[in-house]
């Protein structure tokens, strides 16, 4: 993954501006010290690591990484323990948690890194280098929560071909990884927070409810979900170009568009590609990136009260490293 993505030195520069607290769940991985080691040298970002401060110095001086600098926080010997406990029961309190119980879940740092985020310690949160993106997702929806007018968490994927190799050069793909099978109105706030999203790298979204119909040539339920999916979100961001249903040709090639549907503003010309269920968005952007030559980034988190973003398990340091610099500058 690198670095040429559009957009991406505008976020470097607002965090210049601005910096920002991130926290690190995984502190004593090899891939996180290293980002943290870049992150650090640029100065525009404050990495904070959750773990026993020993351990992550001596993981960091086995391979080499330079980590002055970095906040390390410890579950087992935090001040600020008990002032954390009251409010996790606080926040937990209609699921009758002890302080007890309370203290032995902060004892993981998922959720202790989540709380830091809560309780202003860190301003976003980047996890999952081990744990799965249910582990990561889970915490934020019980104590971050989705931002007023939002009910769920989706996702998005940005995806960038690199310089020279296509005029198209960035897309934002959602739901890819968090909802399996979307409702309408579900799929009407994927599309409202994707193109939010991609506004941030910058994108002029143009969105396309994809589908296996382009404008009632197909059949079907999942048809007439997406067809529905496409007039709600029209009525709820009429400013926002959207069309649907649209085969993924239609949306994409101006040729074929002008064919299938004849004076679409965003037909042959789409940006930001809706998928009817987690199936397709997950094939359809690792068909791009693998076939496509697209660098994704992803998955980002949408629609909570702060940033909290997951890492895949077999990312590399690269890939936190930017992870950490887009989930940083989605702060409000």
């Amino acid at each position: 993954m690198g670095n040429d993505l559009q957009g991406f030195g505008m976020m470097i520069d607002k965090l210049r501006k601005n910096p920002k607290k991130i926290v690190f769940t995984e502190g004593t991985d090899g891939r996180i010290l290293e980002a943290t080691s870049r992150l650090l040298a640029a100065t525009f970002l404050t990495p904070i690591l959750v773990g026993n401060p020993e351990e992550i110095h001596k993981a960091a001086e086995e391979i080499g990484y330079n980590i002055r600098g970095a906040v390390i926080i410890d579950p087992e010997n935090y001040d600020r323990m008990d002032e954390m406990v009251d409010l996790f029961c606080e926040l937990r309190k209609k699921k009758g948690v002890t302080p007890e119980q309370a203290r032995k879940t902060l004892s993981q740092s998922n959720y202790f890194g989540t709380m830091l985020v809560k309780m202003g310690v860190a301003d976003a949160l980047l996890g999952g280098a081990t744990y799965s993106t249910a582990d990561t997702v889970r915490p934020a929806l019980q104590l971050i929560k989705t931002k007023p007018g939002n009910k769920i968490v989706s996702s998005c994927f940005i995806l960038v071909r690199p310089a020279g190799s296509g005029d198209r050069e960035i897309l934002a793909f959602g739901d890819c990884a968090i909802n399996i099978k979307p409702t309408e109105d579900e799929l009407v706030e994927i599309a409202l927070e994707t193109a939010n999203c991609g506004r941030k790298f910058g994108i002029d979204p143009k969105v396309a409810f994809l589908s296996y119909s382009t404008h009632g040539s197909g059949k079907g339920e999942d048809v007439d979900k997406m067809r529905n999916a496409a007039e709600k979100a029209k009525k709820a961001a009429p400013d926002l170009p959207i069309d649907g249903e649209l085969q993924f040709d239609a949306a994409v090639s101006p040729r074929v568009a002008k064919t299938k549907c004849p004076g679409s503003e965003v037909a042959g010309y789409a940006n930001t590609f809706i998928f009817p269920d987690i199936n397709a968005g997950n094939i359809g952007y690792k068909v791009a990136q693998r076939l496509g030559h697209f660098d994704a980034y992803g998955p980002i988190l949408l629609g909570l009260n702060a940033p909290i973003n997951d890492l895949s398990r077999g990312c590399n340091a690269e890939e936190v490293y930017s992870m950490a610099i887009i989930t940083a500058a989605l702060v409000d």
